[in-house]
């Protein structure tokens, strides 16, 4: 009775379950109810990032359920576990913020942890709002673990005077509303009804960005990215996700088999094509991190270059996450792409399948309205672009979707902040010209500490109808819902010495995104004179706790702002443990 079984003769979960050395062990598993049988099989974590902070979230807990379903019918122990998230849209504009990005890697952190503590084999990972995806995703590389990633789905549309609304919407409305062209009836009427179920944020933003690029690096099975939070239909690839798991088990196929440096270039043509969010170029690099994989934000940028951006979804175009879902979802974008020869179709998927494969399956082509032919783009360059240049040594990235050619290019005074709650202040009262390159600097990861989204000062210049007569330039990260002509990432941080330290008003700073630069008028031996001059990077209130901690820790951002060594450093591999 409970001997070792061969069934896992190799797989972690023999330490806590068999030989009589582990009966204490298998006692608390007969406390929870488990059989000697399910003691005796594959034990399979089941991550979560159920919370109620936001809607982004609430649906998760039902959806392991059919997840823990589709384990048990392949002959598994699912073991449900939940883990931390920081709802972006609750956490911004203010100082929550800060939490936010330091977040991804306490969920992977978190997750690692729970694996480790409990032996378990393989990994379904859950996640619903931005920093949970690539969070999830991390563990599972970082662990090496027979892995399926799946997205909790996005939220339905809101409808207001005959037209789809989301929080961008909303967001934006607040900018209305302080310039006076707004009313305090009219913004409460659009708050109540813009989002209305569960599901993280419609448009593509970084939640649904994080989606396709689950898809599209193979480690989510096809389609599973789309299907709204509602819909009673995601419990189908949920469970499905269960048993694949099970098959990958079974077949030794691990997370670091299907994340490749192949794999990461075909995530980055779905982000580019797509218009997705800024955000990428900082979580695809942290996750090749995780693999032990020299891929950062100039390698990212290269293929934003290259890549036609041919699918209008919001916040530079005019559809949501249902809508791509319902034009066939990213396997459809992934078939434009590759009949340009843009996608690497021998990488292995979670589905057991190639990505080639997967996309011999698909019957559907492009719509011509969400999805449009990919010889007829929307534009011939990707949604996002990078940029470098004596202001950003180590790059910038900037979102230019839906934006017109002539609209790419801006040269104009530096309006200088020392943070965002100071800019915020200055353009809820005017306080700045049209033709301003407005600076928010000491927002980066270790300089914020957290390196905040800027949306709720985006959206403010949007909603003031100046989005498009000034830019803005930071260290810190935008929203995926920002819009306008807003550069973040800027490195190296001013917490870091980068030349956005030295930035003063009136300087002139030229930004090309055609040409990929970010420049200012300010001569090296200025600068020189500049940087003696310097005093440091400014003192935070942080000096102890998780964002203390965070902000010694944390790396550029060019390498995805990480936290540990990464996999090059290693010297075991937990599952050969």
């Amino acid at each position: 009775m409970n001997k070792s079984n061969g069934i896992k003769a190799h797989l972690p979960s023999r330490h806590v379950s068999q030989g009589p050395a582990r009966a204490p062990h298998r006692s608390y598993y007969y406390a929870m109810g488990l059989a000697e049988h399910e003691i005796d099989q594959p034990f399979v974590g089941v991550a979560t990032c159920w919370n109620e902070a936001a809607p982004c979230n609430i649906a998760l807990s039902r959806q392991a359920q059919a997840v823990k379903l589709g384990v048990k019918s392949a002959l598994g122990t699912p073991r449900e576990f939940t883990t931390i998230t920081v709802t972006d849209g609750i956490a911004m504009g203010h100082e929550g913020m800060r939490s936010s990005l330091a977040s991804r890697d306490a969920i992977a952190d978190t997750v690692e942890l729970t694996m480790r503590g409990h032996c378990y084999d393989a990994l379904v990972g859950l996640a619903g709002c931005d920093k949970s995806l690539p969070g999830m995703m991390m563990a599972m590389v970082r662990l090496n673990v027979p892995s399926v990633f799946i997205y909790g789905g996005s939220i339905l549309p809101g409808r207001l005077n005959g037209r789809d609304v989301t929080v961008q919407d909303v967001f934006e409305a607040v900018g209305r509303h302080q310039s006076g062209t707004m009313s305090d009836a009219e913004l409460a009427v659009l708050e109540r009804v813009a989002c209305p179920s569960a599901g993280a944020c419609g448009g593509q933003f970084t939640a649904n960005t994080m989606a396709c690029v689950s898809e599209a690096i193979g480690l989510a099975l096809p389609n599973s990215s789309g299907a709204p939070a509602p819909y009673e239909s995601r419990d189908q690839y949920c469970e499905a996700s269960g048993t694949a798991v099970m098959r990958l088990l079974d077949r030794n196929v691990r997370a670091r088999d299907v994340v490749t440096r192949k794999s990461l270039e075909n995530a980055a043509r779905v982000v580019a094509c797509t218009g997705g969010s800024t955000n990428a170029g900082l979580h695809l690099p942290a996750i090749a991190h995780e693999a032990g994989i020299e891929f950062d934000l100039f390698d990212v940028c290269e293929i934003f270059k290259e890549t036609p951006y041919f699918v209008d979804l919001k916040p530079g175009g005019r559809f949501v996450a249902k809508d791509l879902y319902e034009a066939g979802g990213v396997p459809v974008v992934m078939k434009e792409l590759r009949k340009i020869g843009l996608v690497h179709e021998d990488c292995i998927t979670v589905s057991g399948r190639t990505i080639g494969e997967e996309l011999d399956r698909v019957e559907r082509n492009a719509d011509g309205r969400v999805i449009h032919p990919v010889e007829t783009p929307l534009s011939t360059t990707g949604g996002v672009v990078g940029l470098s240049g004596n202001l950003a040594p180590e790059g910038a990235i900037v979102k230019i979707a839906g934006m017109a050619r002539e609209q790419i290019r801006f040269t104009g005074p530096a309006n200088v902040f020392e943070c965002e709650e100071d800019a915020f202040e200055a353009i809820k009262k005017r306080q700045y010209k049209e033709g301003d390159v407005i600076v928010i600097r000491n927002e980066g990861p270790a300089g914020g500490p957290g390196m905040r989204e800027m949306l709720s000062t985006t959206a403010a210049l949007s909603g003031q109808g100046m989005g498009k007569k000034v830019a803005l330039i930071t260290d810190g990260r935008f929203s995926g819902a920002t819009r306008g002509f807003c550069v973040g990432h800027v490195g190296p941080e001013a917490a870091h010495g980068g030349p956005i330290a030295l930035i003063r008003n009136g300087d002139m700073i030229e930004i090309d995104a055609i040409a990929g630069t970010l420049g200012v008028d300010v001569d090296d031996a200025e600068m020189a004179i500049r940087r003696e001059a310097w005093e440091g990077p400014r003192r935070t209130i942080y000096s102890s706790g998780a964002l203390w901690k965070y902000a010694q820790l944390v790396g550029p951002t060019r390498t995805g702002a990480v936290t540990h060594p990464g996999a090059a450093s290693e010297t075991h591999v937990y599952m050969d443990l």
